[in-house]
């Protein structure tokens, strides 16, 4: 009996952390005590980008989506839905707006505006399994390139496609291929993969490689075909296990298959790839400094010119994109350049890759087509704010973006929309802020970030960003001046123009976006020494209402530090000398009697 039905069960490393691969073992174990393992497969695939009701389950043919399910919704699945043909009702998706069951992916919200290229395969194959991947014209770019196209007129495909780098800079691909291509004929080359993500809340280049290697195989063997190199290294965080292992399993297959290696297809093409691991460190996701880590030095970025295209690993000419601007090269191949420069805008082709986090409804890994605005993404694929909270900023670009705010919810999501709004692209980081979120600490949070990261290479980065993390902190701790202010916005024009390499000159980023969008915070925190979010403890103030305490004595009795006086039945006092904010009095008290100003 042929397979008739497939349960797909997600395998990335979010649903594999909540369970996923004991749902994988409790199907398994249903299909084989019920005879139906000719009947129906379970396959554990990448990502379904649907993060936050993860573990996803997904059935086909019919296209069933399952949310939050667990290792004992097994038996359910496989006895209502596999054997009976009835949906289990509880683990279909439920929309919020309408409160009823949407029976598949084709009618959520979530996934109506996405358009994945790079992220075709995710959530569909099984990553470890190469003949998937053929299944769905995995290789078959790699084919077309070798035996129909010159390396040129792969390269001006690329360049008529518009793609651009997708790792932050965007940097139009197929000139960067070109240029490598040009670059000293006839020496050793290389084609390096920047798999080193380091934004806080990324996850985008992880889940592509959890769930669709051979793509970025393919593609790193067409860059080589381009520019005359017969040698691949993926410069992967050692952070990232299942990706290095769904990497490795990859390689081997595509080496068995012979679509890696000597002699590729009988057309007398060489190409390998190997694995380099990276200790985590941010500044190595810029490809110099990448290229000195690959090479066993530190990892510290240098000038350029020279480019990498010109002396880069070893001093050879080296082609560095990230991994998601590679994941899109076949598809380009396949189905030409014109259709993929017809999406998107004029400058932005195609589509983007987001990790959407933070205060967001619908957390998750989303794909959408350039010239979409942040209101669509935030409200309709988002979901909207948690807990029906006000929309206050979104950070795009990561540490080296900005904070974007209502005014800009209407802007296009494109590289000259984002940089002209005071933000940038970067590798696809989106994490959503509410009101709850106070602008100066978020500031300072990403100006942590980038002292903790800096290579201390360039005194702009070394010593101009510590200073500027100090006079931040000096301001949520209440101690500011307005002259500080002054000083923030100086200071960060000079590392702006002055730092080495690209983490250095976009760090300052966050405070120039948070000081020209949330102005009034800034002052509120010098000028009144308030945070109206009342996330800088320094400035909490906490008061108890005369009128509302009643007297129980339950804050004071919990006051670890007996800053809360009083007698039995009559209202109590905190002494703001002694409080340490911690919130514990609030936690105990039944009756609102105290609030934090």
């Amino acid at each position: 009996m042929a397979v008739k039905m497939h349960i797909l069960v997600c395998g990335g490393t979010g649903c594999s952390a909540s369970q996923s691969h004991e749902i994988v073992e409790e199907l398994n174990k249903e299909l084989v005590a019920h005879d139906l393992t000719d009947f129906a497969k379970v396959v554990v695939t990448g990502c379904f980008g649907f993060c936050e009701r993860g573990p996803i389950v997904k059935i086909i043919p019919d296209n069933t989506f399952y949310t939050r399910v667990k290792p004992s919704d097994a038996k359910e699945i496989i006895e209502e839905h596999i054997i009976k043909g009835r949906k289990v009702q509880r683990l279909l998706y439920v929309a919020p707006d309408t409160k009823q069951s949407v029976p598949d992916s084709k009618h959520m919200e979530f996934y109506k505006k996405q358009l994945r290229i790079a992220l075709r395969n995710c959530g569909f194959i099984d990553p470890e399994n190469i003949e998937e991947s053929i299944a769905r014209d995995g290789y078959a770019a790699l084919g077309k390139c070798l035996t129909e196209m010159t390396p040129e007129q792969v390269v001006a495909e690329i360049k008529k496609s518009g793609l651009r780098g997708r790792g932050g800079a965007g940097f139009p691909t197929g000139l960067k291929w070109e240029i490598a291509a040009k670059s000293r004929p006839g020496e050793q080359k290389y084609v390096v993969c920047n798999a080193d993500e380091g934004d806080p809340g990324a996850f985008m280049d992880r889940s592509l490689l959890e769930g669709d290697p051979h793509s970025i195989l393919e593609a790193m063997a067409i860059c080589g075909y381009c520019i005359g190199a017969d040698k691949g290294l993926i410069y992967i965080r050692a952070e990232y296990p299942l990706a290095i292992h769904r990497l490795k399993v990859a390689i081997q297959q595509a080496e068995e298959y012979g679509l890696l290696g000597k002699d590729i297809l009988g057309t007398g093409f060489n190409f390998e790839i190997e694995l380099r691991y990276g200790a985590g460190a941010f500044v190595c996701g810029e490809e110099t400094a990448l290229i000195h880590s690959m090479e066993g030095k530190r990892g510290e970025p240098t000038f350029k010119p020279p480019f990498p295209a010109q002396s880069g690993y070893l001093g050879k000419p080296t082609n560095v994109n990230n991994v998601e601007t590679y994941a899109n090269i076949p598809v380009i191949i396949n189905k030409g350049a014109d259709w993929f420069a017809s999406i998107g805008t004029e400058k932005s082709k195609g589509t983007k890759v987001f990790a959407l986090a933070g205060k967001i409804n619908n957390v998750g890994l989303i794909e959408v087509p350039m010239g979409i605005t942040l209101r669509e993404i935030i409200y309709e694929i988002g979901g909207g704010i948690k807990g029906g909270k006000k929309f206050k900023a979104v950070q795009t670009g990561g540490p080296s973006g900005g904070c974007l705010t209502e005014k800009h919810l209407d802007t296009p999501i494109d590289y000259d929309s984002l940089v002209a709004a005071g933000s940038m692209m970067g590798s696809g980081g989106m994490i959503v802020m509410d009101e709850d979120d106070c602008m100066v600490a978020i500031a300072k949070f990403y100006l942590g970030f980038t002292v903790d990261e800096s290579c201390g290479k360039c005194t702009p980065c070394r010593v101009g960003n510590r200073r500027l993390l100090e006079i931040l902190t000096k301001i949520t701790d209440g101690k500011g001046t307005m002259e500080d202010l002054e000083e923030l916005k100086n200071l960060s024009a000079v590392i702006k123009d002055t730092a080495l390499c690209g983490l250095g000159q976009t760090s300052p980023n966050p405070v120039l976006s948070t000081i020209n969008n949330f102005w009034d915070e800034y002052v509120e925190h010098v000028t009144e020494k308030k945070c109206r979010a009342g996330q800088c403890k320094a400035l909490k103030k906490y008061v108890i209402d005369p009128a509302k305490c009643k007297g129980c004595t339950a804050c004071a009795r919990a006051c670890p530090v007996s800053a809360i006086s009083g007698t039995l039945k009559n209202p109590h006092v905190i002494n703001q000398l002694d409080c340490i904010k911690c919130g514990t009095c609030i936690e105990k008290c039944k009756f609102g009697a105290i609030s934090v100003r």
